[in-house]
């Protein structure tokens, strides 16, 4: 059932998602493939910022500050395992595994070597900070219009 805490999380928590998603474009490798980075990004963001944080709002403006890191946390770790399954599945089709649980193992080592790229201060604070207020204004909306 919508709320309007789970609009403004679905929104904010997108638009945050496309942010830090142009503040990861500059740190890839030349001639990465970024067409669908920040549409992809944004659609993780509304998921967590609809269910995640703005799911849970009115517990309280200390619990807020919780559930939207948490959600920011989880758009990040979604994203990286996301587009490392696609590459993947990319490098699959390419025959470069032998076996299914090469190409498993494989996705793993793709997901570390993202999270490694992506731990800059910038993407931490803009994830950090981003999720803590996207957690109090759901709260905020929620008091507010609920």
């Amino acid at each position: 059932m919508p709320t309007a805490a789970k609009v403004v999380g679905a929104l904010f928590f997108a638009a945050l998602g496309y942010f830090t998603a142009d503040l990861v474009k500059p740190l890839l490798p030349e001639g990465t493939q970024t067409v669908w980075l920040n549409e992809t990004v944004a659609a993780i963001g509304l998921v967590f910022g609809w269910t995640m944080a703005g799911g849970r709002a009115g517990e309280g403006y200390r619990a807020s500050l919780g559930y939207g890191l948490t959600a920011a946390v989880l758009i990040a770790f979604w994203s990286v395992v996301m587009f490392a399954g696609a590459e993947m599945i990319e490098m699959s089709l390419d025959r470069r595994y032998r076996g299914p649980m090469q190409a498993i193992k494989s996705m793993f080592a793709i997901s570390w070597g993202m999270f490694k790229l992506i731990w800059t201060k910038e993407i931490i604070v803009a994830a950090v900070v981003g999720g803590m207020f996207g957690g109090w204004l759901c709260e905020w909306s929620s008091k507010r219009w609920n």
